[in-house]
């Protein structure tokens, strides 16, 4: 029995610590919690076994069979004209993509492809941080997942950009469910696609919708409805519905042309989906359904027990991909190499269809021997140029003008684009003087389109973005531009960015060598319109470069720093950044493209000196697109992204580079450990350029500070400033760097707040400071565990220290005892200290005495905080006294939050007035009531050194801020804050 308890007491601790690295395990608790602890019960409920009625054995086996021929091949578009289309095995061609049991809000409206893409890198570091759950698709009706409970059945909202594999992801669902792998709880499966339903014109009920695609069930429907549990229902592409299925509208709960209770009731297709969605139809059905995440705001009210999210590929599934891909592995490892050594085109991986065009543009490169391997495309502009080349190369024979062809295509295109619009009808083409051919054909694809029982062709490009390129690849056709300025000036004006991407596509065309392959088909691009689009190029960097403080000039100023890395155009880089010294992007988040892009950028610049790109959601890849490049700042600026060792150790290298002119780096909270701590102090030890190191908010420890401790001694390290805030430094560790201090020619301000230091540690470094080599001026000892009685030590190295000159004790309990001890320093004659902080060190007008004997007798004191101490009446009174002797340096002065009240306000506004050096005074977070406002009043008119005093978070009425606030720009440059 004892041995059984402990067993138990060791696996519910166990769970508790799972309870934090899984996410949803206290889900899963639960869940077992509500089934019992019968573990067959669970396994069971798990598995959702069903048996199928006997006289429905035949009809499921029959439905198995047709969804397995429906969705056994695979098939893919090729650019050959003999084979259009090529049929793989589904089980041999599919890569498993990565789904995420979340769906992120859209928050802002940009290009929707890029939207996704730029959010990937953050979403694969959470999933790898286990911050996001991987769901497998047999987990998609798992109650673990679901958000909200429901008796009556269970809805899954899959959402994906285009071309991210929804479709693809369907069609391994229901065959996976025909093979009996996944859902044996479900006995049938029906599965719909929205484009298909949108030819539906009439009413119709769910009998029929069925009927029309499964005609072999007949009247054995009705045997189905009994046993809704057993039915899962698939609905496809939610965003290319025609109608609007709005689930807030309470109507359809009402109003009765809007019912649809019964498989039998003649209702409109919206409504059917509706009903499914909501369990007033067959109530305990499954329902999934599958969207781009433009249209997920449709289903915010939507009875959606489970919400996932296609990550794409990740990681190694990428190469899965090109190896599935090739049948020649040799190519498949030629092309993933480039892919994987080419940043832009490897980002580009997380998204199927990228892959495709891809595998299609680079696959020639590596297979015909005429081409040399290092020619193959580097941009997306060339990527793309090479797709069509191949087009062109496979169907360029069959029509006589490809030009004028493509001329057309490209002008439908256009307005396609402008009009978000990726469908195209016979109409379309007949307005344009284009008619369906082979050679149409190889740019887009024909698809079946129903419209009530007769079905019509209809046109779509494979990929958005090949739409946009023909756009793009238009305006270098055409014979009259017309004014190609204004056209790109009006797209760029479109704040939805539905143009982003074409006007890339119109920069990168304008180089030569990108357009090159495409004019031995089409001809010589006009000229003029090459010119203009640089000249449009120019201007538009020209704009953005002076535009850069708000978000959306570092946003614009990022876009228009693609268009140049698209054109590959080096004189005209150099022309427009060339003398560009500073780049700020802070808080804007940097894929590794956008890293790529600016590296191109700035290794064209002369005279860059400071780089800021703090919290920018840089991680590993996107530093090593940047690594050719840092070695140029002077300043450099990278805290709040999450590098961690891998990403500081490629920073090391840049600071061993003879050339490396970094002179101050900041590397805040950017995630490193000891272990990175060797490269950095190894790097340190060479430089000799950096006076200006932030490592503050990193877990560095005693062992990684007794690394950087040792390049500190190194008489040719010539770091000057040293922030190490709350980087796990303890007592222990300090040692080692308070014998650093001495030895070190140029240190002169040191950072350790927010470590345990304690006494002991302030007690080693107190040492050191005596020592007549130690050139610290400034040290920040905030939250550092030091009390009263490390006070003496302290005190004694500012009597001797005639350097130091700053020193920050804020939240620390030193008490009255502890600032006594201080107060004796200040009145030694040879101290130095000009900035004095004790914030919250527990002082109270005990020590005020002391206090204003130092400071009438100190004269070098300039700033002074005492803040949020139990001060109090008497004890400002005191210090007001000292503060009102001529001599009196204090140009600074804190006293929030203090105790202080109307009967001391006479005193210090007495006192203060009279101090000719005072220009900052912070008084808020105190008592003072109406009564203090002549008082205070005065203080602020006779004070004509004062330019800034705060008095917020007093007990002043509405009436009596008013006087106070009058004097608001009574002097230039006074600030009054009550």
């Amino acid at each position: 029995m004892e041995k059984g308890s402990k067993a138990r007491r060791v696996m519910w601790q166990s769970c508790v610590k799972m309870c934090h690295s899984l996410p949803k395990f206290n889900k899963i608790l639960k869940e077992i919690q509500e089934l019992g602890l019968d573990p067959s019960d669970y396994m069971n409920y798990g598995r959702g076994l069903s048996e199928v009625p006997t006289h429905l054995e035949d009809v499921q086996q029959k439905h198995r069979k047709t969804l397995l021929v429906q969705t056994e091949t695979l098939s893919v578009n090729t650019i050959l004209i003999k084979e259009k289309v090529r049929g793989f095995q589904l089980v041999n061609r599919y890569a498993e993509l990565t789904v995420i049991s979340t769906v992120r809000d859209r928050t802002f409206v940009e290009h929707e492809l890029l939207a996704r893409g730029r959010d990937h890198e953050e979403w694969t570091k959470k999933h790898l941080r286990r911050e996001l759950e991987k769901i497998r698709t047999d987990q998609l009706f798992q109650s673990s997942f679901s958000r909200n409970k429901s008796n009556s059945g269970s809805s899954a909202a899959v959402s994906g950009v285009a071309g991210i594999g929804k479709t693809t992801l369907v069609q391994k669902i229901v065959h996976d469910w025909a093979t009996g792998k996944i859902y044996q709880h479900i006995q049938f499966v029906f599965s719909f696609k929205f484009r298909d339903l949108n030819a539906i014109n009439c009413r119709i009920n769910l009998r029929n919708l069925i009927l029309d695609q499964y005609p072999y069930f007949g009247n054995i429907l009705r045997e189905l409805w009994r046993n809704p549990e057993g039915l899962l229902f698939i609905f496809d592409g939610l965003d290319e519905f025609k109608d609007t299925i709005d689930f807030a509208d309470n109507r359809r709960n009402t109003e009765p042309q809007y019912r649809c209770a019964d498989p039998e009731d003649w209702c409109e297709v919206s409504d059917i989906v509706y009903n499914l969605i909501q369990h007033k139809l067959l109530p305990g059905c499954s329902v999934l359904m599958t969207s781009r995440p433009t249209a997920l705001y449709l289903l915010e009210k939507a009875e959606i027990s489970v919400w996932a999210e296609i990550l794409g590929f990740v990681g190694e599934e990428r190469k899965e991909y090109f190896n599935k891909f090739f049948e020649d592995q040799a190519v498949a490892a030629a092309v993933f190499k480039h892919v994987e050594e080419n940043e832009i085109l490897y980002t580009m991986c997380y998204n199927p269809s990228y892959c495709f065009i891809l595998s299609l543009s680079l696959g020639p490169f590596f297979t015909q021997r005429d081409r040399k391997h290092q020619r193959a495309p580097k941009t997306i502009t060339q990527l793309y140029s090479y797709y069509i080349y191949n087009i062109l190369k496979n169907h360029g024979r069959e029509i006589e003008s490809p030009r004028d062809v493509l001329l057309k295509l490209g002008e439908m295109a256009f307005r396609g684009v402008s009009e978000k619009k990726i469908v195209f009808r016979n109409g379309d083409l007949i307005q344009y003087n284009l008619q369906p051919s082979p050679f149409l054909s190889g740019f887009m694809m024909e698809l079946l389109e129903r419209v009530d029982s007769a079905r019509s062709v209809v046109y779509t490009f494979p990929h958005l973005t090949i739409q946009e390129f023909v756009a793009a690849l238009t305006q270098f056709l055409t014979p009259d531009p017309g004014d190609i300025l204004k056209l790109l000036r009006a797209a760029h004006s479109k704040e939805d960015g539905r143009f982003e991407i074409f006007l890339r596509f119109v920069a990168g065309l304008s180089t030569p060598h990108t357009a090159a392959p495409l004019e031995e088909f089409l001809g010589k691009f006009l000229h003029q319109t090459i010119c203009r689009v640089i000249d449009w190029v120019k201007e538009k960097v020209q704009e953005q470069i002076g535009n850069i403080q708000s978000e959306t000039g570092q946003r614009n100023l990022l876009n228009t720093f693609h268009y140049l890395f698209e054109s590959q155009n080096t004189t005209l880089a150099q022309l427009t950044v060339g003398s560009v010294e500073t780049l700020t992007f802070s808080r804007i988040t940097l894929t590794p493209i956008d890293c790529a892009v600016l590296s191109h950028v700035v290794a064209l610049c002369d005279t860059f000196k400071h780089f800021d790109v703090d919290y920018c959601n840089i991680q590993y890849e996107g530093l090593q697109r940047l690594g050719p490049i840092l070695h140029k700042c002077q300043v450099l600026r990278l805290s709040g992204n999450e590098l961690g060792d891998s990403g500081v150790k490629l920073l090391s290298a840049p600071l061993r580079d003879p050339d490396c002119k970094i002179q101050e780096l900041r590397l805040f909270a950017v995630g490193l450990t000891d272990s990175c701590a060797k490269d950095l102090a190894s790097a340190l030890s060479i430089n000799r350029s950096l006076t200006v190191l932030d490592l503050s908010f990193n877990k560095l420890g005693d062992s990684g500070v007794k690394h950087l401790s040792a390049a500190l001694s190194d008489p040719d390290c010539k770091i000057q400033e040293l922030r190490l805030q709350a980087v796990g430094l303890t007592g222990s560790g300090a040692e080692d760097l308070a014998s650093a201090l001495s030895p070190s020619r140029s240190l002169t301000v040191l950072d350790l707040g927010n470590n345990e230091l304690g006494d002991s540690g302030v007690k080693l470094l107190s040492v050191a400071m005596r020592d007549p080599d130690c050139k610290i001026e400034k040290l920040v000892l905030c939250a550092v565990g030091l009390t009263d009685s490390s006070a003496e030590d302290l005190a004694s190295a500012l009597s001797t220290s005639h350097s130091h000159t700053v020193l920050d004790l804020d939240h620390n309990k030193l008490g009255d005892s502890g600032v006594k001890l201080l107060s004796v320093a200040l009145r030694d004659p040879h101290c130095e200290i000009q900035e004095l902080r004790l914030w919250a060190v527990g002082l109270t007008d005990s020590c005020a005495e002391d206090l204003a004997s130092a400071l009438s007798t100190n004269r070098s004191l300039t700033v002074l905080d005492l803040g949020n101490n139990e001060l109090g009446d008497s004890g400002v009174k005191l210090l007001s006294a000292a503060l009102s002797d001529p001599a009196c340096k204090i140009q600074q002065l804190r006293l929030q939050a203090v105790g202080l009240t109307d009967s001391c306000a006479e005193d210090l506004a007495s006192a203060l007035s009279t101090i000719p050096s005072l220009t900052v005074l912070n008084l808020g977070l105190n008592s003072f009531t109406d009564r203090s406002v002549p008082a205070l009043r005065r203080l602020i008119l006779t004070c004509r050194s004062l330019e800034w005093i705060a008095l917020g978070m007093n007990r002043f009425s509405s009436v009596g801020k008013r006087p106070l606030e009058s004097l608001r720009g009574y002097r230039p440059g006074l600030s009054v804050y009550v």
